[in-house]
């Protein structure tokens, strides 16, 4: 897979979970990819929500390393 292949993978993953966030008020952003690791920024409610850590694990980044080749970890910026 070329890395435009998983640019692409990574957005469409974005774009499929990011109407469960806005759902509650918040949203996700794909920022960048870099060595495995996917940057996005969370932002709107999920500012100071005390569900931040997990929805960042548990919906993020496991829906990415389920499904795109190549990813190791998400990390906020």
């Amino acid at each position: 897979m070329t890395y435009e292949e998983v640019l692409a993978e990574i957005q469409d993953v974005i774009d499929l979970i990011r109407p469960y966030i806005q759902r509650d008020g918040g949203d996700v952003v794909f920022v960048k990819f870099e060595d495995g690791i996917v940057y996005v920024q969370l932002s709107g409610a999920c500012v100071g929500c005390g569900g931040f850590d997990s929805t960042l694990r548990e919906l993020v980044e496991d829906t990415l390393l389920e499904r795109v080749p190549g990813v190791i970890g998400v990390e906020h910026v």
